[in-house]
């Protein structure tokens, strides 16, 4: 590969990080044709970008990045694949779903600004809230007072013309 090819694919790699919010570092190696043709229409239906790049390379883009990116140099050994989304947990899920057979396998991942190195943090990368999912519940924790006003006011008038109804009788 020329000089030129690889500075290209290194300005794309930097580019595509700093258009994704999170990005884990997978190893895919052990997969065959037809079982890699599987995870990528699975990465397609979930908005996951999937790319297959050489650890060199990614070394470089990610040093072109503001920020500091040192403690996913360690995994950057063997085959990697990364898979981009911007919702926070979906490769996550795809991982787990596929972790029966051991592929493919998680690195370490950036997610919300945070590092998650090893294996090890898959359950917990599976159970991160995306922000929609946050502020769904903040949503929904703030209409719950509300709807107990208005349905003890909604009970306590039928009660009240219950009473003012038999009243009204006598």
């Amino acid at each position: 590969m020329r000089q030129e090819e690889k500075i290209a694919i290194i300005e794309s790699l930097a580019a595509t990080i700093k258009e994704y919010d999170n990005f884990y570092l997978t190893d895919i190696a052990t997969l065959n044709a037809a079982k890699t043709s599987q995870l990528r229409a699975e990465c397609y239906k979930n908005d996951i970008k999937l790319v297959v790049v050489k650890n060199t390379l990614l070394e470089k883009a990610l040093e072109k990045l503001e920020g500091d990116f040192s403690e996913l140099t360690p995994v950057l050994k063997g085959n990697t694949a990364i898979m981009f989304s911007n919702v926070a947990n979906a490769p996550a899920k795809l991982i787990d779903k596929y972790k029966k057979e051991g592929i493919p396998s998680l690195k370490a991942a950036y997610v919300q600004e945070s590092f998650y190195v090893g294996a090890n943090n898959l359950s917990a990368l599976v159970n991160i809230k995306s922000k929609t999912e946050l502020l769904g519940d903040v949503i929904g924790l703030l209409q719950s007072p509300i709807k107990n006003v208005v349905s003890a006011l909604q009970s306590g008038g039928n009660t009240i013309h219950g009473v003012l109804e038999t009243l009204s009788k006598k």
